[in-house]
């Protein structure tokens, strides 16, 4: 069964990358690459770092209702959940961090699910606040708008569901309840205490003091994260007005919910090319050379120092794979 979702997704990273590279002139794309200013890339990697440390604060306040770590201690494990959904299909770094949280700290895995559950959701709505901001002076074409409305759908409703399953333990009883007699006995146990834990983990959702240190810091991390497309904007000498940064900010992370391969690569570049190209004008070969290479800094520094992280806490890949392999059979 996995089997098959992981070349559906290497089938659709496929057919992005060919409209990516669509008339595209690659004499262009490579002297854009080669004549871009890459010192650029040093205070753009330190701003996107400071993001990450931004978001292991917020993983604190997320957790806080379970366990209360310090950010100091989750940065290695974000970190690590970053590299493995770069070299590993299917989001598979939300589960791996999981694994690695309640493998140095014995957080339950359904918890800590949980709660990177409302991190998403957070990221999705701050997104689209993103595009709601930049629209303020930017025409949204039709794909921009498509895109706009399925966030201000999804996020919205996942965020309702969630507190819906926490603040109300009477329908939420009954909905699992319902669920677990048309399994076996032990299976339907097994869901029930996985739904136990799981509530545990949205647990921030009653703690409005913490939710107000998830939202400013969901929103901190992605300027962050945004000035660092900023910054390599200048190596190619696009001066982009804050409402671009916002906008392809938005759209380039909220394409690689599409499932694809590992890394996003085609819906990551698809992205930014809706963004550059279709609603701001900018040449398709230079704003291809610009989706490349942010790209490449979003992917590689941090995979690197996950594999790091990974090594030096003796993390088992084995076991990795049986946390995902168990969530995938509901257990």
């Amino acid at each position: 069964m996995r089997s098959w979702r992981v070349w559906v997704g290497f089938l659709i990273s496929l057919f992005f990358i060919y409209v990516a590279l669509r008339n595209q002139d690659f004499g262009h794309i490579w002297q854009a690459l080669r004549e871009a200013d890459y010192r650029w890339l040093i205070p753009a990697l330190a701003v996107y770092f400071l993001g990450v440390m931004v978001r292991s604060v917020r993983w604190h306040y997320l957790l806080r209702a379970v366990q209360d770590i310090s950010p100091r201690q989750l940065f290695p494990i974000v970190v690590i959940g970053y590299m493995a959904n770069d070299i590993l299909p299917l989001r598979a770094g939300e589960v791996v961090r999981s694994y690695a949280l309640s493998a140095r700290f014995g957080v339950s895995k359904s918890s800590s699910l949980a709660t990177i559950a409302i991190e998403r959701i957070f990221d999705g709505l701050t997104m689209l606040g993103f595009i709601a901001i930049a629209s303020l002076s930017i025409a949204l074409t039709g794909d921009l708008r498509t895109v706009a409305l399925i966030a201000l759908i999804l996020f919205p409703l996942l965020m309702i569901a969630l507190t819906v399953f926490v603040r109300a333990p009477g329908l939420r009883a009954s909905i699992v309840g319902l669920g677990a007699r048309v399994l076996p006995e032990r299976a339907g146990a097994k869901v029930e205490e996985l739904a136990h834990s799981f509530a545990e983990g949205l647990g921030i959702l009653k703690r409005r003091q913490d939710l107000i240190g998830v939202g400013l810091t969901s929103i901190l991390a992605w300027l962050l994260e945004a000035s660092m497309y900023l910054l390599i904007a200048q190596s190619f000498g696009l001066d982009l007005s804050p409402a671009a940064v916002l906008l392809v900010t938005a759209v380039a992370n909220l394409a690689t919910l599409i499932p694809s391969s590992p890394g996003y690569v085609g819906p990551f570049e698809t992205g930014v090319l809706l963004v550059l190209n279709g609603a701001l004008g900018i040449p398709r070969a230079l704003a291809l050379s610009y989706a490349i290479v942010v790209h490449a800094a979003l992917y590689f520094p941090v995979t690197i120092l996950g594999l790091i992280y990974w090594w030096r806490e003796s993390f088992s890949w084995r076991e990795a794979q049986k946390t995902e392999e168990a969530i995938g059979h509901g257990g």
